[in-house]
């Protein structure tokens, strides 16, 4: 009877290896096909649907749109709220240009959550002041008039909360004394020129005279930016916006080059005009905003999760192709091609969705901190979140090496152009992060749950600069390179089948230090 129970063992294993390999190998044929969906999710994502910022109706229209792919295929799907948003905010075109002058069309962008002109607004230019008597010198000059303001934007909104303008306040009165201190000391140095004393600094004050000269009647500030543009949003303010109290100023980032050719003609006292049609909206809110998780259930281990995903938030001055459509699309065709391919995993994958990535990972954190699923249980998460680059191989524990290398072996000689390989992670294991990083995967990794990723490289020589994208006015679908993505999703599908296919949940020993 042993005998027999031990015979119709082995031949189940072995017809279940056979159904395995006859899954990874359709996967591989199907990834070289038009079954592989990886570019049409991210040009649907990004460019049918648009920036996805939270609390915009784009976020939305998103969520409904993956979740609705993910039961074509299927799929288990749960919408998990995360939060919301008192006020909603959408985009507009907008346009600018110089009246007189040089006649040039302007290139810029204004935060999320900050307002738009009142249909098209022209107005004359002065440069901000930065002390008492500047401010009012100009004051009567200030109603109509666009501002430039100093210091180099770093995509942020200006924050014109109660709190910051009455600290501008008081940096202003820190000042104005440090000033008569400063005169004291001047006229002490040319007293006593063999023992002069050090002047004392001044405090840093971003646009000291923001409230004054909101109130003087001033069409919106202009600040800076270096390219390519970074255009973020309002951190400080979206949560606190309520439709009584909506934003009234423009805060515009303006190409450093067209900054600095306007700065000066306004300081050569040239006659010209700025003109601004910038159509930032807002909506009665709240809006609430959602993780989208779909799962393939597991045959043996339901309840042991290998997991990957990427964040479908964005924002909004381009169209988050690459930051991070380029992941979710991913995420979304290794489901596809994983369905497609009739895969019945050991153990249940989940396809994650986050949202709220650009806010402070607050998807990811829910998820984590709200005990979606037993940390424990999850035998590894894949993140996706960079550039849209081929991955091309994957650093893995040495307690995970002969397990890796047996999952990735399909992998190899996929695709000639780009190689892939499996490394020994050498030298001492990483700590465990204790405080949250750039992206998704932070909060299961502080939490011991391993991440390892796949090294993403360019080895066609596209020359992609993560910098030129990264919350930028560039970051478009013409950065996406569709023989990486498709490559990649390859790679992602068959080693995460790999890993849910194991007898054991992979070990944590040799993944972090502790």
């Amino acid at each position: 009877m042993k005998k027999i129970l031990l015979v119709a063992a082995l031949a189940f294993a072995s017809f279940s290896m056979i159904a395995q390999d006859k899954v990874v190998q359709k996967v591989l044929e199907l990834g070289k096909t038009d079954a592989n969906k990886t570019m049409y999710y991210d040009d649907y994502i990004s460019t049918r649907i648009g920036g996805r910022i939270v609390g915009s109706h784009n976020l939305e229209d998103a969520e409904k749109w993956v979740a609705k792919q993910f039961k074509e295929m299927g799929l288990e799907v749960e919408l998990q709220e995360v939060g919301q948003i008192n006020v909603g905010f959408s985009r507009d075109h907008w346009t600018g240009k110089m009246i007189g002058g040089t006649g040039m069309i302007l290139d810029f962008g204004t935060p999320s959550y900050t307002a738009g002109t009142h249909g098209i607004e022209r107005g004359h230019v002065v440069i901000e002041p930065t002390t008492e008597r500047e401010f009012n010198a100009i004051k009567g000059k200030l109603k109509g008039a666009w501002v430039l303001i100093g210091g180099a934007s770093n995509g942020m909104a200006l924050d014109w909360s109660d709190k910051a303008n009455q600290n501008r306040k008081e940096l202003r009165e820190k000042n104005a004394d440090i000033e008569r201190q400063n005169a004291e000391i001047r006229r002490y140095n040319q007293a006593n020129p063999n023992s002069p004393k050090k002047l004392l600094d001044l405090e840093t004050i971003q646009v000291p005279f923001y409230k004054e000269m909101c109130d003087a009647g001033v069409l919106g500030f202009i600040q800076s930016a270096v390219l390519p543009m970074q255009i973020h949003y309002d951190r400080a303010n979206c949560y606190n916006i309520t439709m009584d109290n909506l934003p009234n100023v423009c805060d515009i980032k303006l190409n450093k080059n067209q900054y600095e050719t306007i700065k000066q003609m306004v300081q050569d006292k040239e006659d010209f005009q700025l003109e601004f049609d910038i159509r930032n909206h807002f909506f009665e809110g709240p809006v609430k905003y959602h993780n989208v998780i779909a799962t393939l259930k597991g045959s043996k281990y339901p309840n042991e999760y290998v997991m990957m995903g990427g964040h479908l938030d964005a924002f909004d001055s381009a169209t988050g192709s690459v930051d991070d459509a380029n992941g979710v699309s991913l995420t979304m065709a290794v489901a596809k091609l994983l369905t497609d391919a009739g895969a019945k995993p050991k153990r249940s994958i989940k396809f994650c969705v986050w949202t709220g990535e650009e806010y402070g990972l607050l998807g990811s954190k829910f998820f984590v901190e709200n005990k979606t699923v037993p940390l424990e249980k999850i035998s590894n998460y894949f993140n996706r979140d960079g550039g849209p680059l081929a991955a091309t191989a994957i650093n893995v524990p040495a307690t995970w090496y002969d397990e890796f290398v047996k999952i990735c072996a399909p992998l190899e000689n996929y695709d000639p152009e780009i190689p892939f390989k499996v490394n020994k992670r050498e030298g001492e294991s990483a700590a465990r992060p204790t405080t949250a990083g750039g992206s998704d995967h932070a909060y299961f990794a502080m939490n011991g749950v391993p991440t390892v990723g796949f090294s993403e490289t360019d080895p066609k020589g596209y020359g992609f600069v993560y910098r030129d994208i990264w919350h930028t006015t560039k970051d478009l679908l013409n950065m996406v390179y569709p023989d990486y993505m498709q490559f990649s999703t390859v790679v992602t599908a068959v080693t995460a089948y790999g890993v849910a296919n194991l007898d054991k949940i992979l070990t944590r020993e040799g993944v972090y230090k502790d």
